[in-house]
């Protein structure tokens, strides 16, 4: 993915984040210093999860591209400060549940990555988004994956509001 790539404009696949071979490498350090500090902001900003997770898969050998993408992750941030989680007091609590998967989207191994958020009332209390551990056959079985991967989630908080 280049810098130059224009804010707005759709992103392919994976956000355009691949393994790029024959890049150029970039200082790990400051890569990982950089992907470090986006992992701790997904605490609050849930909307750079996804991009944020596939670039700290490429920490011990970062190219070019990979930099230029969590450059550009930095730019939208700044460019919208005020977004972010609310958690309102006065809120019922419903626990409500979603999943997703991506279907085949590791286009190194196949795997299909899985995603899903829990919210009490409208707070989001837990969120993931992760790479499965097998290789799903068929978008009916990755969508299983992440459906037993949310439902294991809602279990774990529902035990947790009981104690």
């Amino acid at each position: 993915m280049s810098e130059a790539t224009p804010i707005g404009t759709p992103l392919p696949t994976n956000h355009g984040i691949t393994l790029d071979l024959k890049g150029e490498s970039v200082n790990s350090s400051y890569y990982r210093a950089m992907t470090g500090s986006l992992m701790y902001l997904i605490a609050s900003r849930p909307n750079i999860m996804y991009p944020t997770c596939l670039l700290a898969r490429y920490q011990a050998n970062p190219k070019a591209s990979h930099l230029g993408a969590v450059k550009r992750i930095f730019r939208y941030l700044k460019g919208c400060p005020d977004t972010g989680l609310w958690y309102p007091k006065d809120d019922s609590l419903d626990l409500v549940a979603f999943s997703d998967s991506d279907f085949g989207g590791c286009k190194i191994d196949g795997k299909s990555t899985t995603a899903g958020c829990q919210f009490l009332g409208s707070r989001l209390v837990t969120w993931q988004c992760k790479e499965q551990t097998c290789v799903a056959t068929s978008t009916c079985e990755a969508e299983y994956i992440a459906a037993a991967s949310c439902c294991s989630q809602v279990l774990w908080i529902q035990q947790q509001m009981r104690d």
